[in-house]
């Protein structure tokens, strides 16, 4: 998998990472080229710190500015 071009990824599997990932939330996007070759993905995770998963449990998607912007700023609220 190359790096995702779009910016957010969807859970759509938390198998074995019950406490980490939420299915149905979407996750910010951090870029890390050298992981994408790996099959991974770089978020923000659930204990607040970024980690790597296989890009497996997700769906990569983009939104409207308006609706990304609102993201950001949840994701900065908590």
């Amino acid at each position: 998998m190359k790096q995702p071009t779009k910016p957010f990824a969807l859970c759509v599997d938390n198998t074995d990472y019950k406490a980490s990932l939420i299915p149905g939330k979407v996750y910010p996007i951090i870029a890390d080229p050298r992981a994408a070759k790996d099959d991974l993905v770089r978020i923000m995770d659930e204990s607040g710190e970024d980690y790597l998963y296989h890009g497996s449990h997700f769906l990569f998607a983009d939104f409207p500015r308006a609706v990304t912007k609102r993201i950001l700023e949840l994701e900065h609220a908590g």
